[in-house]
């Protein structure tokens, strides 16, 4: 019987997972043509949608000037949403929160079992993840649990994007067979221009891939 190992401590470095899942990091701009700046400025945000964001964005500040902010309260005032927002919480899209995930390595005689925080699937095509850390982590320590639980994909030729947070901070993914790369960074606190505005951007402009996926 296989070893069971869970993926949160078992991955802690990128080369760990690297290694383990033949993952390659590329910064081929053509990879992620969907975190470019000329594609993301396609998308147009209403005033409605940037006056939600600002507050969102006010709320987070003045929950977070209290101190470090849990997981489930970084989903809360953030990734909710931000989902919403983007439309994944509408047909084509379903939402599955802490989502069950098993890889098992028959050739390590290993078994790895996991939960995503959330999983964003269209007709049973797994199109994003969602990890999220403690405020007191940097939101690049989610990057290899990120890229595991990624591995869990049961068709990984096809693309799949993942957003990694800590709150103050959003880095996106995108994984396709054994290639993966990683966006700009976005932050909360960017100014003038409130950061989350280019967070939802890039949300849409990873939605609007998605007739694309589903071909």
């Amino acid at each position: 019987m296989p070893d069971t190992l869970a993926i949160a401590q078992s991955f802690l470095s990128l080369r760990q997972v690297e290694t383990r899942f033949q993952l390659n990091p590329t910064v081929d701009p053509a990879f992620f043509a969907e975190a470019t700046a000329a594609q993301t400025a396609q998308i147009t945000l209403s005033p409605a949608e940037r006056q939600t964001l600002d507050r969102i964005r006010a709320s987070y500040r003045y929950s977070s000037a209290e101190g470090d902010l849990t997981e489930a309260t970084v989903n809360l005032l953030l990734v909710s949403p931000l989902l919403y927002l983007a439309g994944f919480c509408d047909p084509p899209f379903r939402l599955q929160a802490e989502a069950s995930v098993e890889i098992v390595l028959d050739d390590r005689n290993e078994r790895y079992t996991g939960r995503i925080d959330t999983l964003v699937i269209c007709q049973d095509l797994w199109v994003a993840i969602v990890e999220s850390k403690r405020t007191r982590f940097a939101a690049s320590t989610g990057i290899p649990q990120a890229l595991a639980y990624a591995c869990a994909n049961p068709d990984r030729d096809r693309p799949l994007f993942a957003l990694v947070t800590n709150g103050d901070n959003f880095l996106f993914l995108k994984i396709q067979g054994n290639h993966y790369a990683i966006s700009s960074d976005f932050s909360i606190y960017s100014q003038p221009e409130n950061g989350l505005y280019g967070v939802l951007r890039l949300l849409k402009s990873i939605a609007s891939q998605v007739e694309e996926i589903r071909v």
